[in-house]
């Protein structure tokens, strides 16, 4: 009983945290090439790679939840 819910808190917690680094993440990167147009290739590539780690952990989260609820 417990497993399930701590996996609902773990993916929702996880969620929601992997949610506002996206979208700060954009939010910055968006700044910074209005601020610095001739660096728009370079930021871009960081921005996606930010974003593909921050994706990973939520993924990780998920085969986390996916142990819980297997034991």
């Amino acid at each position: 009983m417990l497993a399930y819910l701590s996996a609902g808190i773990v993916l929702g917690i996880v969620g929601f945290a992997a949610a506002f680094g996206i979208s700060h993440i954009g939010a910055k990167s968006v700044e910074s090439m209005a601020r610095q147009p001739e660096a728009i290739p370079d930021i871009r590539i960081a921005m996606i790679i930010a974003i593909a780690f921050v994706e990973s952990i939520a993924l990780y989260a998920l085969v986390i939840a996916f142990m819980l609820l297997a034991k």
